[in-house]
């Protein structure tokens, strides 16, 4: 006789395992309450006669509990179910106690240091942790199909955001702040009405902010230029205050210029109180909202000039930086802000070239704001500029089918799945019919995971976050209606990300992807993935794209996993990081001008949206350079960073070389802050942060070495 585990699987029958349960629950009662072998071997017998091939654990459970009461052993038969109900318990315990406790107890530091934005000492944070440690836990042995749960364990996919995939809640979005500020909105059951002067309309705009950031788990933008009426509002209020008391004896010179001093009194103190709200703000997931400002000047723009005035204060005040505790300006982490470059801004004698001078000057301080061409954009998005949203990853575009308009905001992301390329590459061992082979079953893997990401959100009240559904934020539903309709045709999207394009090349072809063999592979190999999505797409008519995602922890884990697997594979595994999507190999030597260049054509195939960086040396004394390069974005790059080689220290300000003390410990030479959550040090080879050490020399001196320096 086979018996059917609980789990599903298969074993042989063991009368034994019988005998030794009875006889703990014997051992638990009175002795006048307990039976003999004599009288266990009868019950065996009786079940053993059933002469069944299959027989369910639970049935043989069964069995027993009556034939205990069939002996008037109640005692000894309640015992036996608290032992079957204990045994169940064991069975299902699993490693989300231990999480949970490791970071209450401060020892879990793989749950810790996750998430760079969360403060996981804290209290709120801690308390969003756990429900997501809880979510993960039934959504991996509940929720998820075994096959997904398994592959995303084994780093084939990467099933992105378990920590929130229990409630009925999406990805990221692109606010349609525009209709909350100019018809109102409602929060918490008030009625917030549109507002009458800028001032108020920053102070809303960060309150949608944060409501928005608590019922969803991923980033948002917000473009900025829906501001610009409410400055104009300012004005003309000012202006008229001024005229009716001061018409008569005032020129209109004079109360013209009083007006503006005051408006741009008005500005910063609204630009201000963005800044500041967003960075002291906490959400319900235990941190400042993710959110990016879209700085993007239309020409057909009625409101252009006052927009003009509020990206230039935006960038004067984020150049500034913030004070933290110790009173020092840093860079903050948000809101992240993303510049667009126009034909009117691109440093060729445009009319607002000033605020790309601006713009260029605060990148070299503050590494933002990140940079879209216009130009590329159109060509790529059939000739719309918009947001990406919070996280980087782009819409696709939709038109209205009754007015027939593109509409980008109040759109959203259903939810991300990445797939491990290399590991495809390491499993094929250079055999590229195997290659193609298995990465059309990993796709297909990677569909049913997004797939369950649709499911989970059809279906969904409106009344399950108001500020979305009902009041704006994304749509204006009816109370208790369905969201369905907002998860189909390609209204919203569902993103493939993918790692390692450099490594999976390097494998198949034994170059990178910059080599002229390493670049048709590579090609066809994104040519494959973009025509998979758009594919899935048609299909279903669901929003599939595939996404250059910047998942950057992503990039370790699936190399970790692999190297578990695979060991120590040269330019691979080793080095303990995989290259983010289609990036250049960081330790390839290539000046910043053709890395772009390069990566553009790769930028162009990931539909969802992509982004490039280039390093720059001394950044704040190569403004020039910064300057050619933003030129050099406008003409071939959709989406692009600056990024630094200096290391900074967020207490002091310091920004230079951060060297390892011999207590293996980051040490700023300034201020001598220790506090790694308080200092950006950046290491080329991989940027890896651990506190490996080796013992050298006969003296024992402990000298302070990084892993993969």
């Amino acid at each position: 006789m086979k018996i059917v585990k609980r789990d599903g699987k298969i074993v042989n029958y063991d009368s034994n395992k019988i005998r030794v349960a009875i006889h703990k629950a014997n051992s638990k009662v009175a002795p006048g309450e307990r039976i003999s072998d004599d009288e266990i071997t009868p019950i065996i017998e009786y079940i053993e006669s059933l002469n069944k091939k299959r027989m369910l654990v639970e049935d043989i459970q069964d069995i027993i509990e009556k034939k205990l009461m069939e002996l008037n052993k109640y005692e000894l038969a309640k015992e036996y179910i608290v032992y079957r109900y204990t045994r169940a318990l064991v069975r299902k315990k699993n490693t989300t106690d231990e999480s949970i406790l490791g970071l209450i107890k401060k020892t879990n530091t793989d749950l810790m240091n996750e998430n760079s934005n969360k403060d996981a000492v804290i209290a709120a944070t801690q308390r969003d942790l756990i429900a997501g440690e809880v979510s993960k836990d039934l959504t991996k042995r509940m929720l998820l199909p075994p096959k997904i749960t398994e592959a995303h364990e084994n780093g084939v996919l990467h099933f992105h955001d378990a920590d929130y995939f229990l409630q009925s809640i999406f990805n990221c979005c692109l606010v349609n702040i525009g209709d909350m500020l100019d018809n109102g909105t409602v929060m918490n059951k008030k009625l917030i009405e549109s507002p009458k002067s800028f001032q108020v309309a920053c102070t809303v705009t960060t309150q949608i902010i944060a409501a928005i950031a608590s019922n969803q788990y991923g980033g948002q933008s917000i473009d900025v230029r829906h501001l610009g009426k409410y400055l104009r509002k300012s004005y003309d209020k000012f202006y008229k205050e001024l005229n009716d008391m001061y018409g008569d004896t005032l020129s209109q010179d004079v109360i013209e210029g009083i007006t503006k001093k005051r408006l741009q009194g008005e500005l910063a103190s609204g630009v201000q109180t963005i800044q500041y709200q967003i960075n002291t703000l906490m959400t319900t997931n235990g941190q400042s909202p993710f959110v990016t400002l879209f700085l993007n000047l239309d020409k057909d723009d009625p409101y252009i000039e006052e927009n003009a005035m509020i990206i230039e204060e935006i960038l004067k005040q984020r150049y500034q930086g913030i004070k933290n505790e110790q009173g020092v300006y840093i860079t903050p982490a948000f809101p992240k802000l993303i510049y667009v470059i126009d034909e009117h801004n691109n440093l060729s004698g445009g009319k607002y070239d000033y605020l790309t001078e601006l713009a260029v000057k605060c990148s070299s301080k503050r590494m933002y704001p990140d940079y879209i061409s216009a130009k590329k954009m159109r060509e790529a998005y059939k000739g719309n500029v918009f947001a990406p949203m919070g996280c980087r990853s782009f819409l696709s575009p939709w038109q209205d089918p009754k007015t027939g308009e593109y509409k980008f905001e109040g759109r959203f992301n259903q939810g991300v799945v990445s797939i491990n390329l290399p590991q495809i590459a390491l499993t094929a061992q250079g055999d590229e019919e195997k290659f193609w082979s298995l990465l059309e079953e990993r796709l297909d893997l990677c569909k049913e995971a997004l797939m369950c990401r649709h499911y989970s959100l059809l279906g969904t009240s409106s009344d399950i976050s108001p500020i979305h559904w009902l009041y704006g934020g994304i749509a204006r539903l009816k109370p208790g209606e369905k969201i369905d309709k907002l998860l189909k045709d390609g209204y919203s999207t569902l993103s493939l990300g993918y790692i390692g394009i450099y490594e999976t090349t390097k494998l198949m072809t034994g170059e990178s992807h910059t080599g002229e063999k390493g670049h048709d592979f590579a090609l066809k190999l994104m040519t494959t993935l973009r025509n998979t999505t758009d594919k899935w797409k048609h299909d279903t008519g669901l929003g599939f794209a595939l996404y250059g995602t910047p998942a950057e922890s992503l990039c370790y884990r699936f190399a970790r996993i692999d190297k578990e697997k695979f060991g120590d594979v040269k330019d691979i595994t080793d080095k303990g990081y995989y290259t983010n999507s289609y990036h250049v190999d960081v330790r390839e030597t290539i000046d910043a001008f053709s890395k772009l260049k390069f990566e553009s054509e790769f930028q162009n195939l990931s539909s969802g949206g992509a982004i490039s960086y280039v390093e720059i040396p001394n950044v704040e004394n190569n403004l020039d350079v910064l300057k050619s390069l933003v030129k050099f974005i406008y003409e071939n790059i959709q989406y692009a960073e600056f990024n630094t080689k200096s290391d900074y220290c967020q207490c002091c300000g310091y920004s230079g070389e951060i060297k390892i003390n011999d207590k293996i410990q980051w040490e700023c030479p300034n201020c001598g802050n220790t506090d790694k959550t308080k200092m950006n040090v950046t290491r080329r080879t991989c940027g890896y942060l651990g506190e490996n050490f080796w013992n050298v020399g006969k003296t024992k001196e402990i000298k302070a070495r990084v892993t993969h320096l």
